[in-house]
């Protein structure tokens, strides 16, 4: 039985976007331009220029590949509680009821928040879990987190202005982001399991931005829009970097979410480092604060934290 099938990747479908002229501000307008077009198209798209120190991912990359080799009782020491923080193990995450569980298992951490900050806060922040080794695990994680943490806000500036918002407008709640990041691990999955069988089954972000850094396996798949799976390979030196379904929410649909999958059928493991940008809790999502009141749209406002809750509970068992 063979793999889920996918064409070669049209090299104009997704594009390669260099965003140093919007970290720098030396030519802003125009990376917002391309950031528009592209999100409004396609919802996909490899930026350059996001300025990540290579030992950075190197490092976090390095760890994660060594805790995920650890035995599965040593990963259960800090596996994932209430407030979905820690390590995920395989056939946990079902995209969709009527599809077979995830080979994927992943682990899921925060901006650190101490007991005593996290008493007044809303339920989805958490205290992370961190494992005892890899030794420098905490650091080398906080740090990718930290640093693409950077990116996200300054790609959310850039789409703010390409819709003449004020440049902070998807991030001026002024309270601390529920951002979360991952390590995502792929085993090499077999023919034999069939066309129905994924790494990570299709499926749409939950939140507002995602920013990933691929290893060179490949196996990311993205649904085109003639309804086509195509490849989305690695591209040296870049992030990929895809619309959530609150930032399509948020803009009406002006930005696209696209369903994306991963089928690893390299012989290989994989890896992701992943990092999803989702505001506040309390932060409205609401069309008619991009668009105008003169705007006619189908989607209530909702808080962040509101949806986020529905989304985690309908996909993680």
């Amino acid at each position: 039985m063979p793999f889920a099938e996918a064409k070669t990747l049209d090299k104009a479908l997704i594009p390669v976007i260099d965003i140093k002229p919007l970290i720098d501000n030396s030519d802003p307008v125009s990376v917002a331009t391309n950031l528009y077009k592209a999100s409004q198209e396609i919802g996909f798209l490899y930026v350059k220029g996001h300025g990540i120190p290579q030992l950075v991912i190197d490092n976090a990359r390095s760890d994660a590949m060594n805790f995920f080799n650890l035995s599965n009782s040593r990963k259960e020491q800090v596996s994932l509680h209430g407030v979905h923080r820690g390590w995920i193990g395989p056939n946990r995450a079902i995209m969709d009821k009527n599809m077979k569980a995830d080979l994927k298992e992943s682990f899921i951490w925060g901006a650190e928040i101490s007991k005593e900050q996290l008493s007044n806060k809303h339920y989805a922040y958490g205290e992370n879990r961190w494992p005892i080794s890899p030794p420098n695990f905490k650091d080398h994680s906080l740090a990718f987190f930290e640093q693409t943490d950077i990116v996200a806000r300054q790609l959310l500036r850039g789409f703010a202005l390409s819709l003449g918002l004020e440049e902070d407008f998807f991030m001026s709640d002024g309270t601390q982001a529920l951002t979360r990041a991952s390590y995502v691990f792929y085993p090499s999955q077999s023919e034999k399991m069939g066309k129905d069988q994924f790494g990570v089954g299709p499926h749409t972000d939950f939140g507002v931005l995602t920013v990933l850094s691929q290893d060179h396996i490949g196996g990311l798949q993205v649904l085109d829009l003639k309804g086509e799976w195509v490849h989305a390979p690695p591209i040296e030196g870049t992030l990929v970097v895809n619309v959530g379904d609150l930032l399509s929410r948020w803009t009406d649909g002006i930005f696209r979410s696209t369903p994306h999958r991963v089928v690893n059928r390299s012989g290989k493991e994989r890896l992701s480092l992943v990092l999803a940008y989702d505001p506040a809790p309390s932060t409205m999502i609401d069309p008619l604060d991009v668009l105008g009141n003169h705007h006619s749209t189908q989607h209530k406002p909702i808080t962040c934290g509101d949806y986020l809750t529905w989304r985690f509970e309908k996909s993680f068992s």
